[in-house]
């Protein structure tokens, strides 16, 4: 199969790669760029573990060929600190014990951080509504929502 030259900035960072075109965003982040925090889960857009923001919106990778995303903005987990500092809405999944296994995790930080770049001060059903698509077997979906909460008001008063 023929490959095709694509350029995307992931997390900030210019790419230029080449790509079958029948391969995912996620096939490519993982194996092409080695960014490992966008999980493979179901790959069929149903879990959102492969959740990652694409201009900023939240999309399913496993559903994005990576030809798609060619002239866009990726973002991943391995985006949102900056150096040794957490994302506030990582800093607050972990206080709030949202965290179990962490495949799951990635996707619900992104879906979250989208939902606050858009929404600052969202209600307990905004966040619920914003994280549908993510699905946790491990937590429940309540410590999630609270450190979602949480992080919108840390992030508020800076």
């Amino acid at each position: 199969m023929e490959k095709i030259r694509i350029e995307l900035t992931v997390n900030g960072k210019q790419h230029d790669l080449l790509v079958a075109p029948n391969r995912t965003l996620a096939q490519t982040l993982r194996e092409d760029l080695r960014l490992t925090g966008t999980k493979q889960g179901c790959e069929v857009g149903d879990c959102g573990s492969c959740t990652v923001l694409l201009d900023d919106v939240p999309v399913n990778s496993c559903l994005v060929l990576a030809v798609q995303a060619a002239g866009r903005r990726v973002t991943t987990i391995e985006g949102l600190a900056q150096g040794n500092e957490l994302h506030p809405i990582q800093e607050a999944m972990i206080q709030h014990g949202a965290i179990q296994c962490g495949f799951c995790t990635p996707g619900m930080i992104l879906s979250a951080k989208a939902l606050l770049d858009r929404n600052p001060d969202p209600d307990a059903g905004e966040i619920k509504d914003a994280l549908s698509g993510n699905l946790c077997r491990c937590t429940g979906y309540q410590k999630i929502v609270e450190a979602v909460q949480d992080a919108a008001a840390k992030m508020g008063r800076d």
